[in-house]
């Protein structure tokens, strides 16, 4: 991409009405636009990084046999009274409209009878389970406030598995599985060493479930850490029985604050049972599916990236998330730099290396090495006349304050990525 082909700018100024760091250095630097309160849209810079956070996770749930669909986000009313969660006593952020031929429908708040209800035309033997369905979607919920950014809004971007099994022993199996692709998840987007599996209410479903919390000031949940044993508490279920429980020693345990990127439930069978979900099993006699859901919203876990690499120059991106590998800034309007630059720019994308190349010949210098710090891409080139004369360019990561010479086949071999 030539950022002069680019149609969105930077932004010297902060947005007024923004009290998020995300939101601040993601508008600044053109990913995102807000629209209201809790809605935003994703540019081409933020829709790249959204992609490259859900090809991670599509990953993860395939190795561990999730089987991908998408599920309407208009939502029928007739299904959601059979769960008991249509009511706006029972749920208090429905978005609902009218059919203008007759008839309620809600936008999607959540999938657990969305899942449910579909997969009970495709299960009646033990033979058909377990299933591992998951979508990526647009989710809405009417919110009451909604001050974080990205973090949280009226509409957002997720994905959602629902685990569908025959069992307590085969949900637990999988259960674990997902456990250890959710720590993959959060290692690759550049998260996992700040993520904590944290225990949480388990509500009617179990006794505890599973969230997995970033450290952060700007966290909205307070957590206790075991910082030996890598585990943590939410406030909501910190006591002595729950402590004593997991085999923790309080005098260990130290708060800290943190944002909520992804959490894993036990439903046992509230949500198989409203619709007769059941299979046949060995003896033929009918039983409940067994249901679990694993869920992480990818707005806000790429506004929990913002939050805590970014540093006072703008955003860092970790190298598997960025919207490009590779940023190539080409200073001065010397006719023989701007030929090294743009055979530079060709050779690196005929290797298929991702590069935002700032051609523009009406920003100063500074501007452009401001602009690079605050768009966060990994590595920035410069080609300028004084590089040539040092005999090629200079190479500097975004976390890095000093950069280095480098030839045109070194820098081709460094960037690179290895098989």
């Amino acid at each position: 991409m030539r950022q002069s082909h680019l149609f969105t700018k930077t932004k010297k100024e902060s947005p007024a009405d923004e009290v998020s760091l995300n939101a601040e250095l993601l508008i600044k630097a053109g990913f995102i636009n807000k629209e209201m309160a809790g809605v935003y849209s994703y540019l081409p810079l933020g829709l790249r990084v959204i992609k490259k956070i859900e090809n991670i996770i599509r990953e993860e749930m395939d190795a561990i046999g999730g089987q991908e669909m998408k599920t309407s986000i208009l939502q029928n009313k007739e299904i959601w009274e059979k769960s008991g969660r249509w009511s706006d006593e029972v749920v208090d952020n429905w978005f609902k409209t009218k059919l203008k031929n007759g008839g309620d429908v809600g936008l999607s708040w959540t999938n657990e009878e969305a899942h449910a209800n579909i997969l009970k035309q495709y299960i009646n033997s033990y033979k058909d389970l377990p299933i591992y369905s998951y979508d990526f979607k647009d989710i809405f919920r009417n919110e009451a406030r909604s001050k974080s950014g990205i973090l949280r809004g009226r509409e957002f971007y997720w994905k959602a598995l629902y685990s569908f099994s025959k069992n307590e022993e085969e949900h637990s199996v999988f259960y674990e599985k997902a456990k250890q692709a959710y720590k993959n998840i959060f290692s690759r987007v550049g998260v996992g060493h700040l993520t904590y599996l944290t225990f949480a209410s388990g509500g009617t479903f179990a006794k505890f479930s599973h969230e997995f919390q970033t450290l952060t000031g700007a966290g909205e949940d307070l957590i206790y850490i075991d910082e030996d044993k890598n585990i943590a508490i939410n406030k909501e279920v910190y006591t002595d029985e729950v402590i004593e429980n997991l085999k923790l020693d309080k005098s260990n345990l130290v708060e800290k604050k943190a944002i909520e990127v992804g959490n894993i439930f036990s439903l046992g069978t509230k949500y198989s049972a409203p619709f007769d979900l059941t299979y046949k099993d060995e003896n033929g006699e009918d039983k409940l599916v067994i249901m679990g859901c694993y869920g992480i919203g990818l707005g806000r876990l790429m506004g929990t990236i913002v939050e805590v690499l970014a540093d006072d120059k703008g955003i860092i991106w970790p190298e598997t998330v960025a919207p490009f590998r590779v940023h190539l800034l080409l200073l001065g309007n010397e006719e023989n730099v701007k030929k090294e630059a743009d055979n530079l720019y060709e050779d690196l994308s005929a290797k298929g290396i991702e590069v935002l190349y700032d051609d523009r010949t009406d920003v100063s210098a500074g501007e452009k090495f401001a602009d690079a710090d605050l768009i966060g891409i990994p590595y920035r080139v410069v080609i300028s006349k004084r590089s040539m004369a040092d005999g090629g360019f200079e190479i500097k990561k975004r976390t890095e304050e000093k950069g280095k010479n480098i030839k045109s086949d070194e820098l081709l071999e460094l960037l690179t990525p290895s098989a």
